[in-house]
């Protein structure tokens, strides 16, 4: 089994205008509503990749049931803790230009109480998994110190994913894990450094690996993705594909290295099964995650090289 974490879910209201008129009144021609949260994709991903996952963490009483009912659509497990308030809302407006606008909210506080029940919750469950997945924000009041909490949670038999930026990364990786997947802007912002070519992307890579993890699967966007343990590196360039929303494609990737880590694949298994998710994840429509048909047509035509 697949574990995944979620400390910070989040409702994505995306509105659709004919023009974003600042002070006046505006009228709404489409509006959507999207459930997101890095750690939700990924056990969705899990599970229709045909794996078993289960999906642990934050949820809010008032608005919580939304997500109750679309895992139970996916036929993926859950335990929460919860907590008060509601789940975070963001907005996206978006006019006839395609210009968006976007307004993110903070979310409720969470208090030391709750975030002990999670770490309580991790090592439970990550006792009877293979792989324990810890990815996206943490809620207001919790500190990035805490994604280094979440790992020394993991027990030692579960393998240990972490898909997060910035301090949270860092923290994560000095208590030793087993892959990490940041995209190309995380991984300069976290070293505070511009990454401009090849050799500069592979030493960055290493950074992370002598710091305390093992593997690192970076995503490279539409240009596809390095995977590295430090003594070896390989690529695979993405297919040309028409890109339907890049919402998710992350989740996608890291749903199917965790079926791989699990699986005791190599790297070049793991980079092209990533890859392929990705890829599928990007192409699907009205979704955040792919379909199975999808990922396997994408996988059939991908190529890995050695750096």
């Amino acid at each position: 089994m697949i574990l995944t974490v979620c400390m910070s879910p989040c409702t994505d209201v995306t509105i659709e205008l004919d023009s974003f008129n600042v002070g006046k009144t505006n009228v709404v021609k489409s509006k959507t509503l999207s459930l997101g949260g890095k750690a939700i994709n990924v056990a969705i991903g899990v599970k229709r990749l045909g794996m078993d996952s289960h999906l642990t963490g934050l949820m809010y009483n008032e608005n919580g049931y939304m997500f109750e009912n679309a895992l139970d659509r996916e036929g993926v497990p859950f335990t929460f803790v919860w907590n008060k308030g509601r789940v975070r809302e963001n907005y996206k407006f978006i006019d006839s230009r395609s210009m968006l606008t976007e307004v993110n909210d903070v979310g409720e506080e969470v208090g030391k109480d709750k975030t002990e029940e999670v770490l309580q919750m991790v090592r439970m469950l990550s006792a009877k998994s293979n792989v324990t997945v810890l990815s996206g924000s943490l809620p207001r009041g919790v500190s990035a110190e805490f994604y280094g909490k979440l790992v020394r949670a993991v027990a030692p038999n579960s393998l240990k994913i972490v898909d997060a930026s910035d301090e949270r990364m860092l923290s994560a990786i000095q208590e030793g894990v087993d892959l990490v997947k940041p995209n190309l802007d995380e991984l300069e912002n976290m070293l505070g450094r511009r990454i401009t070519d090849k050799e500069e992307m592979l030493s960055a890579c290493r950074e992370l690996i002598d710091r305390g993890a093992k593997r690192v699967l970076l995503s490279l966007g539409k240009e596809g993705a390095v995977i590295t343990d430090g003594k070896e590196a390989y690529y695979c360039k993405s297919l040309n594909v028409a890109v339907n929303s890049t919402v998710g494609a992350g989740d996608g990737m890291v749903a199917a290295a965790a079926i791989q880590l699990e699986q005791g694949a190599s790297l070049p298994e793991i980079l092209k099964s990533g890859v392929a998710a990705g890829t599928a994840t990007v192409m699907t429509v009205g979704q955040v995650s792919f379909t199975k048909e999808k990922y396997n047509e994408v996988f059939a035509n991908l190529h890995v090289t050695k750096l």
